[in-house]
Protein backbone atom coordinates (compact mmCIF):
# COMPACT_ATOMS: atom_id res chain seq x y z
CA UNK A 1 0.00 0.00 0.00
CA UNK A 2 2.72 2.01 1.05
CA UNK A 3 4.69 1.75 -2.37
CA UNK A 4 1.21 2.33 -4.37
CA UNK A 5 0.91 5.86 -2.40
CA UNK A 6 4.58 6.94 -3.54
CA UNK A 7 4.00 6.02 -6.99
CA UNK A 8 0.99 8.10 -7.18
CA UNK A 9 2.82 10.47 -5.56
CA UNK A 10 5.97 10.60 -8.41
CA UNK A 11 2.99 10.54 -11.35
CA UNK A 12 1.69 13.84 -9.89
CA UNK A 13 4.78 15.57 -9.38
CA UNK A 14 5.73 14.58 -13.23
CA UNK A 15 2.17 15.61 -14.41
CA UNK A 16 2.67 19.39 -12.39
CA UNK A 17 6.24 19.34 -13.90
CA UNK A 18 5.11 18.78 -17.43
CA UNK A 19 2.42 21.30 -16.98
CA UNK A 20 4.86 24.32 -16.79
CA UNK A 21 7.32 22.54 -19.50
CA UNK A 22 7.48 24.68 -22.74
CA UNK A 23 5.63 23.85 -25.50
CA UNK A 24 7.37 21.54 -27.74
CA UNK A 25 9.18 23.70 -31.50
CA UNK A 26 7.27 22.89 -34.12
CA UNK A 27 8.85 21.48 -36.92
CA UNK A 28 10.82 24.02 -39.40
CA UNK A 29 9.86 23.65 -42.81
CA UNK A 30 12.69 23.20 -45.26
CA UNK A 31 13.11 25.56 -47.74
CA UNK A 32 14.60 25.54 -51.31
CA UNK A 33 16.64 29.14 -52.03
CA UNK A 34 18.00 30.47 -55.02
CA UNK A 35 18.73 34.28 -56.90
CA UNK A 36 18.76 35.21 -60.36
CA UNK A 37 20.14 38.48 -61.79
CA UNK A 38 20.20 40.11 -64.51
CA UNK A 39 21.43 43.57 -66.18
CA UNK A 40 19.40 45.20 -68.41
CA UNK A 41 19.97 48.17 -70.53
CA UNK A 42 17.48 50.48 -69.22
CA UNK A 43 16.87 52.61 -65.92
CA UNK A 44 16.29 51.48 -63.14
CA UNK A 45 13.22 53.44 -62.94
CA UNK A 46 11.77 51.96 -65.88
CA UNK A 47 12.40 48.31 -64.64
CA UNK A 48 11.04 49.54 -61.71
CA UNK A 49 7.39 50.56 -63.29
CA UNK A 50 7.91 47.17 -65.86
CA UNK A 51 7.93 45.05 -62.14
CA UNK A 52 6.42 47.00 -59.50
CA UNK A 53 4.23 49.83 -61.01
CA UNK A 54 2.84 47.40 -63.78
CA UNK A 55 2.61 44.94 -61.12
CA UNK A 56 -0.85 43.21 -62.77
CA UNK A 57 0.57 43.46 -66.44
CA UNK A 58 3.50 40.53 -65.55
CA UNK A 59 1.75 38.61 -68.81
CA UNK A 60 3.28 40.96 -71.21
CA UNK A 61 6.63 39.87 -70.40
CA UNK A 62 6.73 35.87 -69.20
CA UNK A 63 7.11 33.20 -71.39
CA UNK A 64 4.51 30.63 -69.78
CA UNK A 65 2.17 33.22 -68.49
CA UNK A 66 -0.81 33.43 -70.70
CA UNK A 67 -2.61 36.19 -68.98
CA UNK A 68 -2.93 38.31 -65.74
CA UNK A 69 -4.91 41.03 -63.70
CA UNK A 70 -5.01 42.54 -60.64
CA UNK A 71 -7.77 41.39 -58.39
CA UNK A 72 -9.72 43.72 -55.92
CA UNK A 73 -9.96 46.77 -58.50
CA UNK A 74 -6.66 47.36 -57.91
CA UNK A 75 -4.98 49.86 -61.08
CA UNK A 76 -1.49 49.60 -59.88
CA UNK A 77 1.24 48.10 -57.64
CA UNK A 78 1.54 49.14 -54.04
CA UNK A 79 1.44 47.11 -50.89
CA UNK A 80 -1.09 44.49 -50.23
CA UNK A 81 -2.22 44.51 -53.71
CA UNK A 82 -3.04 41.59 -55.23
CA UNK A 83 -3.02 39.41 -58.96
CA UNK A 84 -3.75 36.80 -60.62
CA UNK A 85 -1.44 35.06 -62.93
CA UNK A 86 -3.08 32.38 -65.72
CA UNK A 87 -0.54 29.44 -66.80
CA UNK A 88 -3.19 27.61 -69.40
CA UNK A 89 -6.12 29.24 -71.54
CA UNK A 90 -8.52 26.93 -69.38
CA UNK A 91 -7.54 28.98 -66.09
CA UNK A 92 -6.93 25.97 -64.02
CA UNK A 93 -3.41 26.68 -63.67
CA UNK A 94 -2.61 29.84 -61.68
CA UNK A 95 -0.83 31.36 -58.70
CA UNK A 96 -2.56 34.35 -56.86
CA UNK A 97 0.09 36.71 -55.51
CA UNK A 98 0.20 39.47 -53.35
CA UNK A 99 2.89 42.94 -53.03
CA UNK A 100 4.18 43.57 -49.75
CA UNK A 101 7.09 44.96 -48.17
CA UNK A 102 6.29 47.70 -51.18
CA UNK A 103 9.16 49.66 -51.15
CA UNK A 104 9.50 52.36 -53.93
CA UNK A 105 12.68 54.30 -52.20
CA UNK A 106 14.57 50.98 -52.33
CA UNK A 107 12.50 49.67 -55.45
CA UNK A 108 12.26 46.72 -53.72
CA UNK A 109 8.86 44.25 -53.14
CA UNK A 110 8.14 40.97 -51.65
CA UNK A 111 5.99 38.95 -53.78
CA UNK A 112 4.26 36.16 -51.85
CA UNK A 113 1.69 33.47 -53.08
CA UNK A 114 -1.11 33.02 -51.81
CA UNK A 115 -3.16 30.13 -54.08
CA UNK A 116 -1.15 28.06 -55.63
CA UNK A 117 -3.83 26.18 -57.65
CA UNK A 118 -2.70 23.27 -59.11
CA UNK A 119 0.92 24.04 -58.45
CA UNK A 120 2.82 21.65 -56.22
CA UNK A 121 3.84 24.58 -54.38
CA UNK A 122 3.24 25.74 -50.48
CA UNK A 123 1.97 29.28 -50.72
CA UNK A 124 2.67 29.69 -46.92
CA UNK A 125 6.63 30.16 -47.31
CA UNK A 126 7.12 30.44 -50.97
CA UNK A 127 7.38 34.03 -51.78
CA UNK A 128 10.51 36.22 -54.08
CA UNK A 129 12.07 39.61 -53.53
CA UNK A 130 12.72 42.03 -56.07
CA UNK A 131 15.20 44.38 -56.06
CA UNK A 132 16.25 46.92 -59.08
CA UNK A 133 19.42 48.40 -58.37
CA UNK A 134 20.76 51.45 -60.22
CA UNK A 135 24.18 50.67 -62.38
CA UNK A 136 23.90 53.90 -64.43
CA UNK A 137 21.11 56.53 -65.37
CA UNK A 138 20.82 53.79 -68.47
CA UNK A 139 21.43 50.51 -66.98
CA UNK A 140 20.20 48.40 -63.93
CA UNK A 141 20.56 45.30 -62.03
CA UNK A 142 16.86 43.19 -61.24
CA UNK A 143 17.16 40.43 -59.05
CA UNK A 144 15.04 38.23 -58.36
CA UNK A 145 15.55 36.17 -55.08
CA UNK A 146 13.27 33.27 -54.23
CA UNK A 147 12.54 30.99 -51.29
CA UNK A 148 9.69 28.03 -51.94
CA UNK A 149 8.69 24.75 -50.96
CA UNK A 150 7.16 22.00 -52.61
CA UNK A 151 4.62 19.70 -51.93
CA UNK A 152 6.09 16.98 -51.86
CA UNK A 153 9.20 18.63 -49.93
CA UNK A 154 11.72 16.12 -51.96
CA UNK A 155 10.80 17.16 -54.80
CA UNK A 156 12.61 21.20 -53.69
CA UNK A 157 15.96 20.51 -54.93
CA UNK A 158 15.08 18.81 -58.17
CA UNK A 159 12.63 21.40 -59.26
CA UNK A 160 15.34 24.12 -58.56
CA UNK A 161 17.23 24.02 -61.10
CA UNK A 162 13.77 24.23 -63.78
CA UNK A 163 12.67 27.18 -61.29
CA UNK A 164 15.57 28.92 -62.02
CA UNK A 165 15.67 28.21 -65.72
CA UNK A 166 12.36 30.00 -65.32
CA UNK A 167 13.36 32.90 -63.68
CA UNK A 168 16.34 33.32 -66.46
CA UNK A 169 13.90 33.30 -69.32
CA UNK A 170 11.42 36.26 -67.04
CA UNK A 171 14.20 38.53 -66.76
CA UNK A 172 15.27 38.00 -70.17
CA UNK A 173 11.75 38.82 -71.12
CA UNK A 174 11.64 41.71 -69.46
CA UNK A 175 14.27 42.80 -71.12
CA UNK A 176 13.10 42.39 -74.68
CA UNK A 177 9.56 43.72 -74.01
CA UNK A 178 11.19 47.16 -72.87
CA UNK A 179 13.16 47.47 -75.97
CA UNK A 180 10.79 46.27 -78.53
CA UNK A 181 7.23 46.64 -76.46
CA UNK A 182 6.18 43.06 -78.38
CA UNK A 183 4.43 40.76 -75.48
CA UNK A 184 6.44 37.73 -74.66
CA UNK A 185 4.07 34.87 -75.34
CA UNK A 186 4.71 30.77 -75.39
CA UNK A 187 4.59 30.83 -79.50
CA UNK A 188 7.24 33.56 -80.29
CA UNK A 189 9.80 33.08 -76.86
CA UNK A 190 11.70 30.54 -78.52
CA UNK A 191 12.54 32.55 -81.76
CA UNK A 192 13.58 35.43 -78.70
CA UNK A 193 15.54 33.19 -76.60
CA UNK A 194 17.71 32.18 -79.98
CA UNK A 195 18.28 35.69 -80.71
CA UNK A 196 19.14 36.66 -77.64
CA UNK A 197 21.31 33.61 -77.32
CA UNK A 198 23.40 34.72 -80.38
CA UNK A 199 23.59 38.68 -79.25
CA UNK A 200 25.47 37.21 -75.96
CA UNK A 201 27.66 35.15 -77.70
CA UNK A 202 28.55 37.55 -80.04
CA UNK A 203 29.26 40.24 -77.09
CA UNK A 204 31.66 37.27 -75.48
CA UNK A 205 33.43 36.44 -78.41
CA UNK A 206 34.13 40.21 -78.86
CA UNK A 207 35.40 40.77 -75.50
CA UNK A 208 37.25 37.23 -75.55
CA UNK A 209 39.52 39.09 -78.75
CA UNK A 210 39.39 41.93 -76.99
CA UNK A 211 41.43 40.91 -74.30
CA UNK A 212 43.67 38.47 -76.27
CA UNK A 213 44.81 41.70 -78.43
CA UNK A 214 45.56 43.66 -75.27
Amino acid sequence: MKRTIQFIAVLGMAATLLSFAPPAKEKTKKLSTFNVKRVLPFSADKVWQAVAEDYGAIANMHPKIVSSSYIGGSLKGGEGVERICHFNEKGTQYLKEKMLDYNPGQMQFTNQVFQAGKFPLDPEVTRAVYTVKVLSDNSCELSFNMQYRTKPAMMGGMMRGKFRGLINDYLLSIEHHLATGEKVTKENFKRIKKQYSKSEKAQNNAQMMSLINN
